[in-house]
């Protein structure tokens, strides 16, 4: 059967545990390019682009985070791969707590990037509702333009900005206006946390605004078994704007799982 998913698989199959990377909004699995390159040379590293994103298909109206876990659930089964760790930035973090509430059995270690658990209030879903009209309406571009500061810090390397500019205008509006709706629905995974019986890793930006470190350490302190690691001299999307720092939490961490019972 053929995955509904596009994705990337790189690497091989060996005793460390598979990496399935999960992007945020509005972006694509490029925005891993750092840790697929690191990671891959001693492990499988698979990263889809969500359904409405990328070169995945674009399912327009609400799509909420479970469907998006289902589909991950979905492309590991037609890939074979049967457990792994499960990492997601921002609305890829709270995708990744869903799927630890629909099959914990097959996660083996959680990362959560710049993102927080609580369920959206009345306003902030009015908010993504209406931001999801004007998606629709407008296109993608002014909302990038005005949010690509707040996505990375403005001190950011250009090359990194114009590869999140480019993300964000390349995102089909139908299935960011979906997920914006989805995620109006989302429920509270702050009690979930507390049940996560496998490592975790936090990782947030000190200069992220959309996700603060307090969210993280929040996160931190209900988590059973977790490590936090804040990154200096980033905003919301670490792992481009210092790879190296967000890449060396991660070995540790993914070292770490490879040799948890």
């Amino acid at each position: 059967m053929t995955p509904f998913l596009a994705y990337e698989d790189k690497g091989a199959d060996t005793a460390a545990a598979p990496l399935v990377l999960v992007h945020g909004h509005p972006f694509d699995r490029t925005m891993w390019a750092p840790q697929i390159e690191a990671f891959s040379h001693q492990r499988r590293v698979i990263a889809p682009d969500l359904r409405g994103y990328g070169a995945s298909p674009v399912v327009p109206g609400v799509t909420p985070l479970s469907v998006f876990a289902g589909d991950i659930d979905a492309l590991l089964d037609d890939l074979k791969v049967e457990t792994f760790v499960l990492a997601g930035l921002s609305m890829g973090g709270q995708i990744v707590m869903e799927a630890y509430e629909r099959f914990p059995h097959r996660i083996r270690g959680l990362v959560l990037a710049d993102t927080f658990p609580a369920a959206e209030t009345p306003e902030g879903g009015k908010a993504r509702g209406d931001m999801a009209d004007r998606l629709l309406r407008e296109g993608m571009r002014g909302y990038a333009d005005e949010v690509l500061e707040k996505m990375v810090a403005p001190y950011a390397d250009a090359e990194v900005k114009a590869h999140v500019h480019g993300m964000m205008t390349a995102t089909p509006p139908e299935g960011a206006a979906a997920a914006l709706r989805g995620r109006a629905e989302r429920p509270d995974y702050r009690d979930l946390l507390t049940r996560v019986s496998v490592p975790a890793l936090v990782v947030v930006g000190a200069d992220d605004t959309f996700t603060p470190v307090s969210d993280a350490e929040a996160m931190h302190a209900a988590l059973p078994d977790s490590t936090l690691r804040v990154i200096e001299r980033a905003a919301h999307m670490p792992n481009l704007e210092r790879p190296g720092e967000f890449n060396e939490a991660l070995g540790e961490f993914l070292a770490r799982v490879d040799t948890h019972p």
